[in-house]
């Protein structure tokens, strides 16, 4: 099937195949054709350019786009969308001034959402989730990497990933899974370390590698929760049997874990709303992608990520939702866009560009999407008709998205 898109008035992160990633002062680029067109053929990016060359086609469908703008959909390289339950109360309880590590070692936080997992049914826990990526795919989202961690127990971990593998199965949205079964220490093993993480290594690494249940590796590296030496005993245990880490590190304290991360080849780092500037030196020349996570900085009041100093630094950077239960629970990628220019004073390039070629570079895809290249996937967000695209951080309240094409199929 052809579908053709004519009189875009601004198609946005036009690019050459071989471009992936953008870093440094090339983040501030972004590419762009105005008064476009773009053709879609099997669910693929087969032509775009200026409507002044606009090919003779017959087309099965042709969406006019009159002032709107066309832009690749966003990717979403950080997510836990795979959850039981709420956790409302432990956000009322922020509020009269408990902080995040406070409810942890009460027994709230991670554990409160392992508790309420582990008590749910598989068909209860996909039945939450698949709202949630429906309601995420509706705000333009068109790849999402999902964590389990929630779990805690073999049977819990594997049964989060048989979630996330049924969700990728029935949606048409692009889906990566990782393993973070290093999200927590559950309460039984809160004084044996070892007797985890060798549950980790023993138990859940051959049964997730056996089942092809995820494509990445990840542990939660702080203070309080996963040392930087445990972290690297995860994370090789991880390529042993053939999962790329991503890991969790610098959200409240700068100990090490970046170093790890390169050290191990890390595809992404994650968080980042401590940095030193060792840290920053670090990720100098190294294939791994620091992401940020706005909205949890947002919702937790904890510091955002330095964009200015790592951009400055040469670094590229990639942006998420980190949609979760307790730290962030919205995985609305619009809003994380915003938020990152104006909290952290991104420009709404560099925050395009880290939202969506930066994205797909961290979760494995940029190759297939994250730009409007041929050959790409036809991922797509056309908005309503909208004066530029700095109107999308500008108006971050209000939802300028017109359609979103997930394959070249238009979601209803």
């Amino acid at each position: 099937m052809t579908t053709l898109i004519i009189n875009i008035k601004e198609l946005l992160q036009v690019r050459d195949s071989s471009i992936l990633k953008v870093s440094g002062a090339e983040m501030a680029i972004l590419p762009t054709i105005k008064n476009a067109y773009l053709i879609i053929q099997n669910g693929h990016i087969s032509d775009f350019g200026s409507m002044d060359d606009l090919p003779n086609i017959n087309p099965e469908k042709c969406i006019d786009a009159d002032g709107k703008i066309v832009l690749p959909s966003w990717c979403d390289s950080h997510t836990h969308i795979v959850y039981a339950g709420n956790r409302e109360q432990e956000f009322v309880d922020r509020i009269n001034g408990l902080t995040y590590e406070e409810i942890a070692n009460r027994g709230g936080g991670i554990l409160n959402s392992a508790a309420k997992l582990n008590e749910a049914t598989e068909e209860e826990i996909f039945d939450q989730s698949k709202n949630r990526l429906e309601e995420v795919i509706s705000l333009g989202t068109g790849a999402v990497e999902i964590k389990s961690g929630y779990g805690l127990t073999v049977d819990g971990e594997l049964k989060m990933l048989r979630v996330i593998q049924r969700l990728a199965q029935n949606y048409p949205i692009t889906i990566k899974a990782t393993f973070l079964g290093a999200h927590a220490f559950p309460l039984v093993y809160k004084e044996n370390h070892k007797g985890y993480i060798d549950l980790i290594i023993n138990e859940m690494l051959p049964e997730i590698a056996k089942n092809k249940l995820a494509d990445y590796i990840d542990a939660f590296c702080e203070t309080g929760y996963f040392t930087v030496e445990e972290t690297e005993q995860i994370m090789k245990a991880g390529i042993r049997f053939g999962l790329k880490p991503k890991i969790h590190v610098n959200q409240f304290n700068s100990i090490g874990g970046i170093q790890a991360g390169v050290k191990y080849n890390a595809l992404s780092v994650d968080h980042l709303e401590i940095m030193k500037p060792e840290d920053i030196e670090a990720l100098k020349n190294t294939e791994t992608m620091p992401v940020a996570l706005p909205s949890c900085s947002y919702f937790l009041s904890i510091p955002y990520t330095p964009a200015r100093e790592m951009i400055a630094a040469g670094l590229p950077l990639a942006l998420a939702t980190d949609y979760n239960p307790g730290s962030t629970p919205s995985g609305n990628m619009n809003f994380v866009v915003a938020t990152a220019c104006i909290k952290m004073k991104m420009t709404p390039e560099e925050a395009i560009n880290a939202a969506t070629l930066n994205g797909a570079y961290a979760m494995g895809i940029s190759e297939t999407h994250g730009s409007i290249t041929i050959g790409k996937k036809a991922n797509l967000i056309i908005t309503k008709p909208i004066p530029s695209y700095y109107q999308l951080p500008y108006a971050f309240g209000s939802n300028l998205i017109d359609t979103v094409i997930l394959e070249g199929e238009i979601i209803v």
